[in-house]
């Protein structure tokens, strides 16, 4: 079954060896799943790491709890990047909506490596705000340009001390569509749900932090079927990708809930007031 959720590849009560599992959480359900090696990498395609997943019941604007879901996000995410400088990466085509989460969230981060040479001396209380680079690039099949290639020329520039990269993720569960949330600290391959898999944004390919942080916007039908009866579909049956029918109201609240996330994440001297008046 088609996945990248790390709480849906071990979602039984039996944790092979060498993986542990916490829960926690107030507004979401936390589950926190910990790799310790990389015994799991050929079989369910898990590295090591940490992997976080945030379960609610929507991640919509009019939540009741919306402010305390930004907020637990926005804690989660800061035990994952380290102190400095840090590029925000949008993956996914803006064009298809269901692929969009990643140029929409980096459309509402706040950018400020440019500030101090910008204002010099009348930037005041922005200088205690990190410096935090945003970028969406489109596409293999708009540019002619693998994402990682135009990552890695923007971070050997820039230098920063970890890069955030945004996705769109495929899950197996009908009901996680547009209300999880996966943090992890293990990179990420682009289009690796919808098996269009690219070059992967990771420590290993980048000398630093990779955190990756998705929304599952599809499931593929196979998936659906087995899902719902047991049953392998045949290999020979045509397979689609399935997403709601709300899928643009889904992207467009749920890029804000993580752009909100990650604006207080990286900047604590920030309230969520002051964040929601950005944009």
């Amino acid at each position: 079954m088609r996945t990248d959720l790390a709480v849906e590849s071990f979602g039984g009560d039996d944790i092979p060896e060498g993986v542990s599992r916490e829960k926690r959480g107030k507004s979401f359900e936390i589950t926190e799943i910990v790799i310790h090696d990389d015994s799991c990498l050929e079989s369910l395609g898990k590295g090591k790491g940490r992997y976080i997943t945030l379960e609610g019941r929507s991640l919509s604007r009019f939540a009741d709890d919306y402010d305390e879901m930004v907020s637990e996000f926005a804690a989660e995410l800061s035990r994952l990047v380290p102190d400095g400088e840090i590029l925000v990466v949008g993956l996914g085509n803006n064009d298809i909506t269901p692929d969009a989460l990643g140029p929409q969230v980096v459309s509402k981060v706040l950018a400020t490596r440019h500030l101090r040479s910008e204002l010099g001396e009348e930037i005041g209380f922005l200088a205690s705000l990190r410096r935090v680079s945003s970028f969406a690039g489109g596409v293999l099949g708009q540019t002619g340009i693998e994402t990682s290639e135009i990552v890695r020329a923007i971070a050997d520039k820039l230098h920063p001390a970890a890069i955030i990269a945004v996705d769109a993720l495929a899950c197996s569960d009908v009901e996680r569509l547009g209300t999880t949330i996966q943090l992890s600290d293990t990179g990420i391959s682009p289009g690796s749900g919808v098996s269009n898999t690219r070059s992967e944004l990771s420590q290993k390919q980048f000398g630093i932090p990779v955190i990756a942080i998705g929304v599952p916007t599809v499931v593929d039908m196979h998936t659906i079927v087995k899902s719902l009866t047991g049953i392998d579909t045949q290999a020979d049956v045509p397979n689609m990708m399935v997403t709601p029918r709300d899928i643009d109201r889904l992207t467009e609240r749920a890029s804000q809930l993580i752009a909100f996330g990650i604006n207080l994440a990286l900047h604590p001297a920030l309230t969520l007031e002051d964040v929601k008046g950005l944009f």
